[in-house]
This record gives structure tokens, C-alpha cells and sequence, in this order.
């Protein structure tokens, strides 16, 4: 059974909606517990791509893990290999966890507000997707009786990269008491607090999902200082092995008619301002911090605190308003381009909006960076970037915000000379891709479900393609992206070889990480076809003009004249398996051979399986981690006839775990398409609460950023039926039978279209630019600004019930019968 959709559940059943009300603008958190911290501080993350900042408590105590973190930012040390080989991954990386700026303390009568132990008479915190603002209020009874209001507020600013504000305001309500408020900045070690306990977050055992925890000190402290006249405190470091430096600094804005006085305190990892106030029952104390945090390569943390200095003098000379308007602007522009909805279901628009919320916490402000697994709203993965953010993360920003895409597909290219440096360290010619990284070299310690995954350089291929085709971005291509086509089909050339005129590629692996080094692995030798055929046509589009691009071309890369030509050779006749007997693709050239695992009869306390088996043992089973063949079928969808679409989903969906994220949305992709509707709407669902209900307990590492951007493309993909094969734009939506309507929007060539799907018709409305050409089910249609253009739709496509069958007990072509077991048993 396919845990992602074991169970068809009412969404209100997947949130405790007593706790977390419906609201289709926020998440809402109306009752305090420390049962779940871990989750709760990822759901509340605030974010801008660069900056990040977790839904710690503002006090600073009760946590699962603290954490502020900035992409890119991290410290490298050597990986050892129990057994060394050549070329096997040295350096690791892993994001740095930097000072928390955070922290605010409250003490009344000298006692600690700590959320895990006060008598609090009202709770409520608030993440608002249209103003990006993290709020909180409560009302505390002390443990002297007193009654005290307290609201705070945290944004990460989208508009200015390096800055964060934080608001707190306290009031006496009845009794007058000696009020502390402690402003901090607070190095912490590594998860540590500080009193050098690990974070609940280090945790036991292995899982190769969590960052790697370093056993010394990351950040030398360089620089401290304060001023007690402006309270601006200044802390600066360099990672010990990388060298990478930061600065971070806050300025204090501090109100009250009431008597006060204050103080600053710095050393190496603590810089704080605190006020004590003889506070009055009604009269509020209200305090705004401005954060800045500036990181480099090798700038001296002094010239980064001169940055920080520029940063605050000028978000402090503006205003906390200023900044909020700002933010709400930003976002009304991000929601008018990007924003989905679902009418009449407020309970999964809220899912779907806090999903959308967090592609713009992970990518708005990444220029210069990629887009981490996490974002930075955790440190699961270290920090690194993979292939998700070209396959799962991409689409949404190359249909909603083109700039972003190239931003992220520009940082590829910038990688571009370290991925030719690792085609050498192996073998190969032209240039491979890490398949984890932060710094461009490779970080897989594990090379057979890591480093063997090719096909890293064809999903790079692709989402620059599929960027080119919709926005039209000739320059781009001409002068970034052309490099990185030619460089991937070089390597993909060389690796590959020539048996009874077909192409082959062995040694590799797919998408699926249950199954490791394998030959001719369907997806790959799907994608690495495009990549070939996409480089070849290019580079002749170049070349049957004959200008000066082409000349630059040929001489930056050395492009030999019989290259293109052989590339597009080995595109024709690349290997694609198909088993005749059984009527599927092969998802490699031995898959179909080995037992199928027992799903059905696997308890769910061994899931996912990767914690519970050792790889050899999974490796032995037709047992898939996520979509591989699935998500060639989508990828390549032009390149499969509908009959084989349909066999090779209800082949490979049965023996899917779903112990992925990324598997849910590209089986609901492909189930709408082949026509399993009510199937893809369960995987939908279970896509859309991956974090919100934590369904693979590990949300508390951060958000799963592809499977946010992996719901949008199964709303727009899978349930509106848009394709973007070869350049041409088509629509035949598969929407399902209880839903009224479905609307999207998508930035074609420059012009923005809203589309609704309805039961009956789709309707194309211009919203920005002039017109755009698309294609519903075989018919050309224009949509211009002069107004909507409604088509009638006769259906929503086939709809077969229930789910597919098992793959056990099929007969091979050898007349062998596939048996399914659960090792160790």
C-alpha cells in the first residue's frame, strides 16, 4: 500500500482545526502545545530565499531546534569514506546555523515568560500570506497574578534582502510591576542553546535526510561591539573552514511614557540591549528591533558590518510602516501572478495558498544562489541543492515569475566550470552536475544513490528549455544557457556507447533511489534524448544563421563540426526498453526480473524504508522510493501514446512507497491524465498537507520546498491539463467530479493568462500583455487582452475506478509469476 494515499481522508481530518481554524489568507495557531514544536516552528518560518528565520518562540527557551539560516552560507569538512576509492565526493558542506537574532526576553517581577510552563489566559499566532508577517498575541496571568498583554510581530523582508524587523509590545493590564525586556543576538553551536544543550532536533540514530552536526566550533568570532547611546549591537564571524564570513546587527527602537533605563552588553556570542521598565498598568512598552545580516566569500566580517550598518540606518529612517507596506505590495504582485484557487473549498485553498506562500519565502530574494531542499526554514539536508529545484520548483517560477527562474538557472551556469572539473574526476567529457552541492562541488557521500544520478544534467537541460520556450528569453539562451546544453550533451556523448545501433547508458541511476546503478534506466535515457536532441537543434538554429553568435559559440567551447551531428545521432537511437509480454516500459534493463516487496503486508512503524532496511536489501526488489518512469511519462509525455501512459502507471503506481515527497504530485499528475480521478485527487491532498500534517514526520527539518512547488504544477499540470511539450502550449483538463472550478495563472512569452477550469468549458482571460496562442484538445485558440474566450469541454477525460492492481502475480514473458514478499519475514 502507497502510504502517501493509504488513507482517503477528509482534509479537516488531517488538521486539528480546533487548534489551527480554517482561514484562506493564514495559518492560524489558536491554542499553544509543545507536543509538536519541530513542526509548528517550519509551519511559521518566515523567509525571503536568502534569509531565514524558523517560528521559534520569541523567548528564546522552548524550542525543537533554533534556527536562522542564509542560503549559501555554510562550512565545509572533509567526508570520510570508510573505504576510499578515486573520485569519490571530499568536501561535505552544510549550512551554518547563524546567530538568532530572534530572541527577546520578557521577565515581570523577575519572572521568566516561558510559553511550556505560564498560566496563559488567551494564545494566538498568525502567519499572514498577503502581508508576510509572523504575529502573535497572548495574554499571561504571572505567577504573581498579574495580568499581561503581549504582542509581537517578525517579518523577513522581501524587498530588502539582508533585513528582518521584529515588533514587542507589553502592557500591565491591572497591576503595576518591574518589567525586563533582554534584546538578543545569540551564537548558538551547531543546534546548541545556551547552555550548550543539543537541540531536540539533533535527535538519535542515522537519517540521511538530516544536516550533518559538526563536533567543534563553525563560527570564529572576529568582531563584537555595542552602543549603549544608539543600542545598536555588532557581531562579526568566518567559518573556520571555508572562511566564508558574516555580520549580523540589530537597532532598537524603544517607546514608553514609562520610567526606564537600558544597557548593552556584548561578548563573542551574545550582543544584547535590555530595558528595565517600571511599568504601569495600561501604559504600553513597545520595541522594534531591525535585524541585518550580510554574508560573503572572504570580505573582512568589518566591511560586512558596514553593510549591516547601511541596511538599518536606512530601514530605521523609513520605518517599521514603510517596511510593512513594502512587504504587502510585494506580495499583492507575487499573489496577482501566482495565486491558484479552488472555489468553494476554503479548507484545501488555505493548504494551497500556505504552500504557494512558501515557493516565495524559498526563492523571492535567492539571486546569486540556488533554491535549497529546505529553503531556509530548516537545515534537513544541509542546506544543499538538488535536481528538485530544476523538475519540481522551476515550472512554477518560469509560468508565475520568470525572473526568478533565471536567477536559479543562472546559478547553474555559475557552477558550470565545477561541474566540467567533476566530468574529468570521472572520466567524462563535457561538464556533470553534483548532485548535492552548496558550492558547486559535489557533497554525496554515497555515490550509488547519489552521485550515479546522471540525469541531473538533463533535468538542468530541460528546465532551461522549458524557461526558453515560455518566456521567450532569446539572450538567455544565446549567451548562459546554450553553454550549459552543449557542455551536459558532451558528457552524456561519451558516457554512453553503441551496441547493434542503438545507444545505450549504463552505470546509472534514476530518480528512484531504491534502485541504484543500473543500465539503461528509462528515465534517464529519456531525458539524456532530449538533452541531446535540444543541444543539437540549437546550436544548428545558431549555425544556419552564421552570424557572430555562432562564431563566439564555436570558439568559447571548441565545438567541433562533427560534435552536433553525433549528438543528435545517439538522440535517435537512444535505448528505450519495452517488455512486449508484460506491455510496460522496464524502469532499467533488469527491473522486471527481481520479486516485488509486499507493501500491502509492510507494517507502517518499517516506513519509510530507507530507516528500517539496509540499501542492499531494497535494491533486490521491484520497490520504487518515488516516480521514476511515472515522471518520464510525464516530462516526456509527447513521446508515449495514451495505452502506454496508462500500462506503465498502473504497473509502477502499486509498487510506489510514496517514502518520497516528490512522489505524490507526479503520480497525481499522471493519474489525472490516464484518467484514475479519484486517485489523483487523494494524492493531491496528501501533496497539499506533506508539512501542514506532517506526513512524513520529518516537517521539523524544514519545508519540503519541491513538493510545495510540485502542488502547483499537479494543480496546473495534472488537474488543468496544460503541457508545454516542444514549445507549443496545450490544454485538456482533467478536473475532478466534485470540484466547480479551478483557476490558474501562467506568464506566456510576456503576456500573463488567467485560466479557469470548469466542469463544462475552460475560459482564457487576458490579464497582463496582449495575446497568447494555446491549444485545448487538437483546437488553435488566441486569447487577447479584448477579452475572455470561452471553449466548451464535452468532459474531463476518462474516468476509471478504483486503483490499479497489484503487479504481483503477473506472468513473465518466461512464464515465471512475480511474487511479492517482505524481507525478513
Amino acid at each position: 500500500m502507497n502510504e502517501a494515499v493509504a488513507p482517503d481522508v477528509d482534509p479537516g481530518d488531517l488538521l486539528d482545526r480546533s487548534r489551527f481554524p480554517v482561514d484562506p489568507w493564514a495559518l492560524t495557531e489558536s491554542r499553544y502545545s509543545d507536543a509538536d514544536l519541530g513542526t509548528t516552528e517550519t509551519l511559521f518560518a518566515v523567509a525571503n530565499g536568502y534569509l531565514g528565520m524558523r517560528g521559534n518562540v520569541e523567548e528564546g527557551r522552548d524550542s525543537y531546534a533554533h534556527g536562522t539560516f542564509i542560503n549559501g552560507f555554510h562550512e565545509t569538512w572533509p567526508i570520510q569514506h570508510a573505504e576510499e576509492a578515486y573520485g569519490f565526493a571530499r568536501i561535505g558542506q552544510t549550512i551554518v546555523n547563524v546567530p538568532d537574532a530572534k530572541v527577546i526576553r520578557l521577565y515581570v517581577d523577575d519572572e521568566p515568560l516561558l510559553l511550556s510552563v505560564a498560566d496563559l489566559l488567551e494564545y494566538e499566532r498568525r502567519l499572514d500570506f498577503r502581508t508576510g508577517e509572523y504575529t502573535r498575541e497572548i495574554l499571561w496571568r504571572t505567577p504573581a497574578g498579574k495580568r499581561v498583554r503581549v504582542r509581537s510581530s517578525r517579518m523577513v523582508s522581501l524587498t530588502e534582502r539582508h533585513l528582518a524587523v521584529m515588533t514587542f509590545e507589553v502592557t500591565m493590564l491591572d497591576d503595576a510591576a518591574p518589567v525586563a525586556i533582554s534584546s538578543q543576538i545569540l551564537n548558538r553551536q551547531d543546534g546548541e542553546d545556551e547552555y550548550h544543550v543539543a537541540a531536540k532536533a539533533m535527535g538519535e540514530g542515522v537519517d540521511p535526510r538530516k544536516a550533518e552536526r559538526m563536533n567543534r566550533r563553525v563560527l570564529e568570532p572576529i568582531i563584537n561591539r555595542g552602543n549603549a547611546e544608539s543600542h545598536r549591537v555588532e557581531l562579526g564571524y568566518r567559518c573556520v573552514d571555508s572562511g566564508m564570513t558574516l555580520a549580523v546587527a540589530a537597532d532598537h527602537v524603544f517607546t514608553t511614557t514609562s520610567a526606564y533605563e537600558s544597557s548593552v552588553v556584548t561578548d563573542d556570542d551574545l550582543a544584547k540591549v535590555v530595558y528595565r521598565i517600571e511599568a504601569e498598568p495600561g501604559v504600553p512598552i513597545s520595541l522594534t528591533k531591525f535585524v541585518a545580516y550580510h554574508t560573503s566569500r572572504g570580505v573582512p566580517p568589518r566591511e560586512l558590518i558596514d553593510r549591516c550598518g547601511r541596511t538599518l540606518s536606512r530601514a530605521v529612517r523609513g520605518g517599521i510602516d514603510r517596511i510593512r507596506a513594502d512587504q504587502a505590495d510585494w506580495l499583492d504582485n507575487f499573489w496577482a501572478c501566482s495565486d491558484a484557487e479552488l472555489e468553494g473549498d476554503d479548507e484545501l485553498q488555505q493548504a494551497l495558498r500556505w504552500n504557494l506562500f512558501q515557493m516565495a519565502q524559498a526563492s523571492a530574494r535567492a539571486e546569486g544562489s540556488g533554491i535549497p531542499a529546505k529553503g531556509v526554514t530548516g537545515s534537513g539536508y544541509g542546506g544543499h541543492y538538488f535536481w528538485d529545484t530544476e523538475i519540481y520548483v522551476l515550472p512554477f517560477l518560469t509560468y508565475t515569475r520568470p525572473a526568478a527562474a533565471r536567477a536559479a538557472l543562472r546559478f547553474r551556469y555559475q557552477l558550470l566550470d565545477a561541474a566540467r572539473r567533476r566530468a574529468r574526476e570521472l572520466s567524462q567529457c563535457g561538464a556533470l552536475f553534483p548532485w548535492r552541492t552548496i558550492n558547486g562541488e559535489e557533497a554525496s557521500a554515497y555515490y550509488a544513490a547519489g552521485t550515479a544520478q546522471y540525469h541531473i544534467n538533463a533535468d538542468i537541460a530541460y528546465a532551461l528549455s522549458q524557461y526558453v520556450a515560455a518566456s521567450g528569453d532569446r539572450d538567455f539562451l544565446i549567451r548562459v544557457g546554450v553553454d550549459i546544453l552543449v557542455e551536459t550533451a558532451r558528457m552524456w556523448a561519451d558516457l554512453g556507447f553503441w551496441q547493434d545501433s542503438e545507444f545505450h547508458i549504463h552505470g546509472v541511476t534514476g530518480p528512484d533511489e531504491y534502485t541504484t546503478v543500473v543500465s539503461d534506466n528509462l528515465f534517464t535515457n529519456v531525458m539524456a534524448r532530449f538533452n541531446l536532441a535540444q543541444a543539437a537543434r540549437v546550436v544548428q538554429e545558431l549555425a544556419d544563421v552564421d552570424g557572430p553568435e555562432y562564431d563566439a559559440l564555436v570558439a568559447r567551447l571548441e565545438l567541433g563540426d562533427d560534435e552536433v551531428a553525433e549528438w543528435q545521432r545517439a538522440a535517435d537511437a537512444m535505448a528505450i526498453p519495452f517488455d512486449d509480454f508484460l506491455g510496460v516500459h522496464p524502469q532499467d534493463l533488469h527491473f522486471l526480473e527481481r520479486e516485488v516487496w509486499d507493501l500491502e503486508n509492510t507494517p507502517l512503524a518499517k516506513r519509510p524504508l530507507l530507516l528500517h532496511y539496509h540499501p542492499l536489501v531494497i535494491y533486490r526488489f521491484q520497490v520504487l522510493k518515488q516516480a521514476d518512469v511515472v515522471l518520464a511519462l510525464f516530462l516526456q509525455g509527447e513521446l508515449f501514446t495514451d495505452e502506454q501512459k496508462r500500462a506503465d502507471f498502473e504497473y509502477y503506481d502499486p509498487i510506489t512507497t510514496g517514502d518520497s515527497t516528490l512522489s505524490a504530485v507526479v503520480q497525481s499528475i499522471m493519474a489525472a491524465e490516464v484518467g484514475y480521478s479519484d486517485l489523483a485527487r487523494r494524492y493531491f491532498v496528501n501533496a497539499l498537507f506533506v508539512d501542514l500534517a506532517d506526513r512524513h514526520r520529518n516537517t521539523a527539518d524544514g519545508v519540503h520546498v519541491a513538493s510545495a512547488g510540485g502542488v502547483w504544477s499537479a494543480l496546473v499540470y495534472g488537474f488543468g491539463g496544460f503541457r508545454d511539450h516542444g514549445g507549443r502550449f496545450t490544454f485538456d483538463p482533467r478536473l475532478p467530479a466534485d470540484w466547480s472550478a479551478l483557476t490558474f495563472r501562467l506568464t506566456i512569452e510576456g503576456t500573463q493568462v488567467r485560466v479557469t477550469v470548469r466542469q463544462g468549458e475552460i475560459e482564457f482571460v487576458v490579464e497582463a500583455g496582449e495575446k497568447v496562442d494555446v491549444e485545448v484538445r487538437g483546437v488553435s485558440v488566441q486569447a487577447t487582452a479584448d477579452g475572455p474566450v470561452v471553449i466548451a469541454l464535452a468532459d474531463q477525460g476518462p474516468r476509471i475506478p478504483g486503483d490499479p492492481q497489484p503487479v504481483a502475480g503477473r506472468r513473465r514473458a518466461d512464464g515465471s509469476v512475480i511474487g511479492a514478499i517482505v524481507p525478513g519475514t
